[in-house]
């Protein structure tokens, strides 16, 4: 089988050719059908998360080098081990490529994306940079019906992603959520949003080919984020202040005017991981009674309430551009440079 890996952080990724792995117990060996790009995948590649002040995660512990990118993977089942059905064979599934260990407690609570000692796929394990993968157990698969491999393989970390976000936010008082960023998760959120709320949906981005996108998926109002009055404009759309705001950059700038954009009572809900810090002046807190929370990724069963959407046709497709697998290394340049509207999407 082939693989585009790396042998070390930030260096070029390489085609590998290596032997196809044979499934043992309840694996489930998948041919890749497609395969998203997340820009999660180049913090990955470079090894490290920006925290702001010049402060630096360091993200290259817990896998093995060679490494194979790669967690939106869509693909058919080409073989089972032992403890799996055969007639998985021939069918085709989104991968949930957020595994736990399976025996510690945050398992236990059915929160596996959320486990201490992860097996992800294409995070921690190899992943769908390549024409195989290796899935544990067929209850990581989910049927996508009808739906197009290169729109199905997205649902596993974009969809999720801003599904389990726009859960969090539903509920709260309000008539208006915003939405930072229309990248893929921005995009996915505000279908999601569509689908599942009556919110009317700002959408904020510093390029105006995003903005156009998000115009065009059906916002209700775009704005560009980079407008110092950002904040006003949102407020005066709003009626005093959005009841959510669902960061999908996750910069200084953006979760500073998710803040500046609240409504009394409202939550800011940060999913993206540009990088950088946020400053809170602690008593606007309890005077404005405001929430502050992250999201990250979503749960298995998050997956299936998603995936019943998505094959009941209620959420609309985010804009994709399909790209052969020998495009992995200028498709990470061009997250690196933020040029992208959509997903870009791999094909073995």
């Amino acid at each position: 089988m082939k693989s585009y890996q790396f042998r070390g952080y930030g260096k070029r990724l390489e085609a590998i050719e290596h032997p196809k792995p044979s499934p043992e117990g309840t694996e489930i060996l998948v041919r890749v059908l497609a395969c998203g790009a997340c820009h999660s995948d180049l913090h990955l590649w470079e090894g490290e998360y920006d925290l702001g002040n010049e402060r630096k995660l360091d993200a290259r512990s817990g896998r093995d080098l060679p490494f194979t990118l790669g967690h939106e993977i869509s693909a058919e089942v080409v073989g089972v081990g032992p403890d799996a059905q055969d007639t998985l064979i021939g069918k085709r599934f989104v991968v949930f490529p957020w595994i736990g260990c399976g025996t510690c407690n945050i398992c236990d609570r059915e929160a596996e994306h959320l486990c201490l000692r992860p097996r992800a796929l294409g995070t921690f394990v190899d992943g769908g940079y390549s024409d195989h993968v290796l899935v544990p157990h067929p209850k990581y698969l989910f049927d996508f019906g009808n739906l197009k491999p290169e729109l199905a393989c997205t649902y596993a970390c974009s969809g999720l992603t801003a599904y389990s976000a726009i859960k969090k936010a539903t509920g709260h008082h309000g008539s208006h959520i915003v939405i930072i960023g229309a990248g893929g998760v921005g995009l996915s959120a505000l279908m999601i949003a569509k689908a599942m709320t009556d919110y009317e949906v700002i959408v904020a981005d510093i390029r105006q080919e995003a903005r156009d996108a998000a115009e065009q998926a059906g916002a209700n109002h775009t704005l560009d984020a980079n407008d110092k009055n950002a904040h006003r404009l949102i407020k005066k759309i709003s009626g005093g202040g959005a009841c959510a705001v669902v960061d999908c950059v996750g910069s200084e700038i953006s979760a500073n005017l998710g803040m500046r954009s609240l409504a009394k009572s409202g939550i800011l809900i940060i999913v993206g991981l540009f990088g950088g810090a946020l400053q809170v002046s602690l008593p606007l807190l309890p005077l404005k009674d405001v929430t502050i929370r992250g999201s990250d990724l979503g749960s298995l069963s998050e997956m299936d309430e998603l995936m019943e959407l998505a094959r009941a046709g209620r959420i609309d497709p985010i804009p994709i551009e399909t790209r052969a697998l020998d495009q992995a290394q200028q498709t990470l340049y061009d997250l690196a440079e933020g040029n992208l509207v959509g997903r870009v999407v791999l094909e073995p």
